[in-house]
């Protein structure tokens, strides 16, 4: 069913019939505040006929109509949703005018302000015979096998990379792939020889795996535009031979682009390279080879470079290509960035990063982690690294010795944070990596970009539930970064909020670690835990939600907020459904504001 105007004003017939009293825009406004007001007022009455579960969601809502409908917000955003909903009410345009994500917006949110949002059908139902004592424990613990009986079947649909059909397939797949490459048992174990041997182009991987046309196309073009393409053998034998994208749709998406990125990049190069950087790298440089955003800890970038490339890497502006002969600085440059950091003794914990530092030669890495170590003020450093998933041959016990030596608990602690997107992605070879770190005392953390290839009901849980049995703690899951390349991997925030709240917290507290965050751009980490971080400010003709930030240091000095457009709620439920899903089964996904 595709909305139209009437399905919003059935939802609240209040609402169309004061747009249809007001002839100017300012009388709509002052009545519809008017209502809102009286709404409160009367859900906050103690003989309103509202459960206390529906009365919290309309006051959100009438919370988040009022923003809509402010001046300011209008200025912000430069548009306004009560001029084309009044324009519509009284017949001035059409359907056209506004698209389908932008009417089920108001659907629901009119719907909620009248205090039907019918969230909670259940509540209204008759209540159930009072039960005490062990009688109500039976019952409540009956209740609670059922969720736990219902996310079992939904975790099921995710097969993951240790299941012992899955290790047999791959085992097959990979000796295919040696035949191909011309490789030894020995040479697979070699990390030397997938870097010799990383896939750059169309022709080499469809020897490996089946293309679609469009995966050809679009990484065809990449290359031909200098846009950076590279797979190591190991990460290619992870896709799946066939070209349905079933189980290895979020490997396949994490280093094949789409046509629309490479077109969308290419324009974003056209407008000059700042354009490319959305995190405002470069404004939050005070020295090369240094990023810093909070008081007490720094990025250092001494390794420009990676074994594979990620399509959507926050850093696609700056890396060239996979293992680039140009990404080592010079040893002055690096000594002057570290020097940087010595002379600040305020930074304690410093990033280590790139690229992927751990690709780099064991002399190198060694040798940052001991200038880094006689820092005295330094108290921890932390490597950011893919190379456990994309590369795990790397993590040999010569390597973990060497990150592992400078790791003195009780005076500076070394530790892991990696990048592990989804459960396919999982190998023994990624477990032996992961242990060998373990072993040693180094902590493990992983970093998830929320794309839409792990935003199934279920997906993500299921990755964490199978980082923690491997050693690996999640750390943080990132809303994908608005960057225009990286629309088809960008999901709603309201969905990413919906997974926190219905789907991680069924799981025991040591699977849900994670905390959900967007990253301001030249600012740093804002967390999506609720209203007092963010707030809805209006919604655009197309459907998307407009978002005001709120900076991590509001409470402690001053600082400016930040304003960014999602993607249509409603483009997103109908991408799930041509992935098989029901949307019903995430209606609730309209009512995280």
């Amino acid at each position: 069913m595709i909305p139209d105007f009437k399905r919003v004003w059935a939802a609240n017939p209040d609402i169309r019939t004061l747009f249809e009293m007001s002839s100017r825009i300012g009388e709509a406004r002052r009545r519809l505040f008017h209502y809102l007001n009286r709404q409160e007022r009367r859900f906050l009455n103690a003989h309103y006929p509202v459960t206390d579960l529906e009365l919290a969601t309309a006051l959100r809502a009438v919370s988040v109509m009022k923003n809509v409908i402010a001046v300011r917000n209008e200025r912000k955003t430069r548009f306004s949703a009560l001029r084309l909903l009044h324009d519509a009410a009284r017949g001035l345009i059409g359907e056209d005018a506004a698209a389908p994500g932008f009417k089920e917006e108001f659907h629901h949110l009119f719907r909620a302000i009248r205090g039907e949002s019918r969230l909670y059908p259940d509540l209204n139902a008759v209540p159930p015979p009072s039960l005490s004592g062990r009688e109500a424990a039976v019952a409540r613990s009956a209740k609670l096998d059922r969720l736990a009986e219902g996310v079992a079947n939904r975790l099921d649909r995710y097969p993951h990379g240790l299941l012992p059909r899955v290790v047999r397939h791959r085992t097959v797949h990979r000796r295919r792939i040696m035949g191909l490459l011309d490789a030894s048992e020995s040479d697979w174990t070699d990390y030397r020889w997938h870097l010799r041997h990383i896939i750059r182009d169309p022709e080499t991987l469809a020897r490996i795996v089946r293309l679609t046309g469009t995966e050809t196309e679009a990484i065809t073009a990449a290359r031909g535009a200098g846009i950076p393409f590279g797979i190591t053998p190991h990460y290619a034998s992870l896709m799946d031979r066939t070209q349905n994208r079933k189980d290895d749709h979020s490997v396949r998406a994490q280093v094949i682009p789409t046509t629309n990125y490479v077109s969308r990049l290419l324009r974003a190069r056209d407008q000059g390279e700042h354009s490319l950087d959305f995190m405002h790298e470069r404004e939050t440089s005070p020295a090369d080879l240094i990023t810093r955003r909070y008081a007490r800890i720094a990025i250092l970038k001494p390794y420009n470079t990676c074994a594979q490339i990620c399509v959507y890497c926050q850093r696609n502006w700056e890396i060239t290509e996979p293992m680039a002969a140009t990404a080592m600085p010079a040893p002055a440059r690096l000594k002057a960035a570290i020097d940087w950091l010595a002379a600040h003794p305020a930074i304690t914990e410093v990033l280590v990063t790139g690229g992927d530092p751990l690709v780099a030669t064991t002399t190198y890495i060694e040798r940052i982690m001991a200038s880094l170590s006689r820092i005295e003020h330094v108290s921890r450093i932390r490597i950011g690294t893919r190379t456990p998933v994309t590369l795990p041959q790397r993590i040999t016990p010569t390597l973990a010795d060497a990150v592992a030596r400078w790791h003195e608990p009780g005076r500076r602690e070394v530790c892991l944070v990696t990048h592990i997107q989804h459960v396919y992605e999982l190998t023994p070879e990624t477990v032996t990596a992961v242990q060998r770190f373990r072993r040693r005392g180094i902590g493990v953390y992983n970093q998830l970009v929320f794309t839409r290839e792990v935003s199934r009901r279920f997906e993500a849980v299921a990755l964490r539930h199978h980082l923690r049995l491997i050693g690996v703690d999640p750390y943080y899951t990132f809303n994908t970064k608005g960057k225009e390349e990286t629309e088809d991997f960008r999901v709603p925030i309201a969905r990413l909020r919906q997974e926190q709240k219905e789907e991680a917290r069924l799981m025991p507290g040591l699977e849900r670690t994670d905390e959900a965050v967007y990253n301001i751009p030249g600012m740093g980490k804002n967390y999506l835990r609720g209203s007092q971080h963010h707030a809805v400010i209006m919604i655009l003709p197309d459907g998307r939600r407009v978002y005001e930030f709120h900076p991590w240091e509001k409470r402690i000095s001053p600082a400016p907020t930040y304003v960014d457009t999602d993607v249509s709620i409603w483009d997103y439920l109908e991408w799930l459904k041509s992935r098989g899903e029901s949307p019903r089964d995430y209606r609730s996904i309209w009512y995280y504001w």
